[in-house]
């Protein structure tokens, strides 16, 4: 989702991370695909396709211009013991991102780390390379860190130690949406959104946003991985608030994953996606443009 959002609002964000995920448009609006050539069988993906739906959606004004796409920084993190998405896949991913951006060290990639499925940190999790059910891994690496610190860079990092000063607040998302989230969209009717003590005393602050993962989302996991996944510490050493939208279930969803093979109809990747216009809105609610 990271991915299709920064695809989708280029102009708007200065880049993305992605852990264990795979290319723009992979699953081509098929589920069946999604759960086998984009999870498992790198080798069927081809690139080409996936660059001609993005070029056509940005002539057609579904996607942001290209060129605003080519600035971006982008972070990619696929564990060398991940199960569930292989590395390969993700790889098809820098090949979709680097046909686009260019720049030299634009693009980074962390593929040496024994990870299983899961977000890495430095600080809480299961072990690094055992699949667990909260998708936390920890790997004494902080994942949250390296990728916000290549978006944005010059950034503090947090001890493994450190813990949180600021405020994670459950807000409703309801509002957001013109129909019932949860039956229509396939999002949660609340989410979460951190608060550093200084960007709530007046600081200016930078927004970042940070999607779950399947199986990760607050109907399954609680706060966890808003709370756990490392990125609330670096918010409040660098004056980030961190937005936590999150989806949810439904019964062709059953894993509360975000839509990235078309569950919620055939605009899905598109700035029309109706998950990716709700959290656009939050975006702009969070900078008080909404």
């Amino acid at each position: 989702m990271a991915n299709q959002f920064h695809v989708a609002h280029s102009g708007k964000v200065l880049g993305a991370a992605m852990f264990a995920g795979g290319p723009y448009y992979c699953a081509i609006g098929n589920s069946l695909t999604a759960t086998n050539a984009c999870m498992k069988f790198p080798s069927t993906i081809s690139v080409l396709p996936l660059k001609v739906y993005t070029e056509t959606c940005a002539k057609t004004g579904l996607i942001d211009p290209l060129s605003n796409l080519a600035r971006g920084r982008v972070f990619i993190f696929s564990g060398s013991a991940d199960s569930v998405l292989l590395q390969g896949v993700a790889k098809k991913l820098q090949d979709y991102y680097t046909s686009y951006i260019t720049s030299s060290g634009a693009v980074k990639t962390v593929y040496n780390i024994g990870a299983e499925h899961g977000m890495p940190t430095d600080s809480y999790g299961g072990p690094c390379g055992v699949l667990n059910g909260d998708y936390i891994n920890n790997c004494n690496y902080n994942g949250a860190y390296e990728a916000l610190n290549h978006i944005y860079g010059g950034l503090q990092k947090p001890s493994s130690t450190a813990g949180q000063t600021g405020q994670l607040i459950l807000f409703d998302q309801s509002e957001y949406f013109k129909l019932a989230p949860t039956i229509t969209y396939g999002m949660d009717t609340a989410g979460y959104v951190y608060v550093p003590t200084a960007c709530k005393n007046g600081a200016r602050c930078r927004l970042h946003i940070a999607f779950h993962g399947c199986l990760q989302g607050r109907e399954k996991v609680g706060e966890k991985f808003a709370r756990y996944g490392g990125y609330n510490q670096v918010a409040d050493l660098n004056n980030f608030i961190i937005l936590y939208p999150q989806a949810r279930s439904i019964l062709t969803n059953p894993n509360g994953c975000w839509d990235w093979w078309g569950f919620t109809g055939i605009a899905y990747a598109t700035k029309d996606s109706f998950q990716v216009t709700g959290v656009e809105r939050m975006m702009r609610r969070a900078q008080g443009l909404y």
